[in-house]
C-alpha cells in the first residue's frame, strides 16, 4: 500500500511544482514601486556627429554618453529632467534635449556617442522604467525665451494646456520667467 500512496504523492508534488514553475515563468513583470513602467515606447538614436545636433543639449551642457546618458523628447510628453531606465538593457537616461521631429510624438531619441552605435540602435520599441519624472515648470522656464520657434511654441502650448492655461493667458508671464 505504501508504494501506490507514495507514487500518488510524488505525482501530486511533481504536478504542483510544474504548475508553480509555469506560473512563475509566464507571470508578467511587476511595475516599479518608485516609478512607472511604460511599455512599448518608440525610441530612436542620435549622435553629436549628426547634422544639427551639435555637442550640447538644450541646457547648453555637453551631451552625456556616460553613466546617465542624454535623451531628447517632446517635453510636453516627457518633461525636462525625466530620468528613466530601459528595462531590456538597464541603460539610464535623462531628458535634457528636444528635437523638431519629436514634437507631437511619444518618441524618445537616445544619445549615442558614435555613429555606429546610433545606427546599431536604429528604431526600437522598448519598455522603460521611469525613475523620476521631470519638471513641467523647468521645461517652461527653459522653453519660454525660445518661443519664436514653432516647435517650441507647440511644446509650450501643450504644457500650458496641461496646466489649464491658454497660450494667450500666460504670454505675459513668460517674459518674467
Amino acid at each position: 500500500m505504501e508504494g501506490p500512496i507514495m507514487r500518488c504523492l510524488n505525482l501530486a508534488l511533481a504536478g504542483a511544482s510544474a504548475c508553480l514553475i509555469v506560473g512563475c515563468a509566464t507571470q508578467s513583470k511587476p511595475t516599479l514601486t518608485n516609478g512607472r513602467r511604460i511599455p512599448n515606447v518608440r525610441t530612436t538614436a542620435y549622435t553629436r556627429l549628426e547634422g544639427g545636433s551639435g555637442r550640447r543639449n538644450a541646457l547648453g551642457e555637453y551631451l552625456s554618453g556616460r553613466h546617465v546618458m542624454s535623451a531628447a523628447s517632446d517635453w510636453s510628453r516627457y518633461p525636462l529632467g525625466t530620468r528613466f531606465r530601459i528595462a531590456e538593457t538597464n541603460e539610464e537616461y535623462v531628458i535634457d534635449d528636444y528635437g523638431n521631429a519629436l514634437i507631437g510624438t511619444d518618441t524618445i531619441d537616445l544619445y549615442k556617442p558614435s555613429r555606429l552605435e546610433m545606427k546599431q540602435w536604429g528604431v526600437r520599441h522598448v519598455n522603460i522604467d521611469i525613475l523620476q519624472w521631470g519638471s513641467e515648470e523647468q521645461s517652461l522656464k527653459v522653453l519660454a525665451p525660445r518661443c519664436k520657434h514653432s516647435c517650441v511654441r507647440k511644446m509650450v502650448g501643450a504644457l500650458e494646456k496641461k496646466r489649464g492655461k491658454t497660450v494667450a493667458q500666460s504670454s505675459s508671464t513668460r517674459t518674467s520667467l
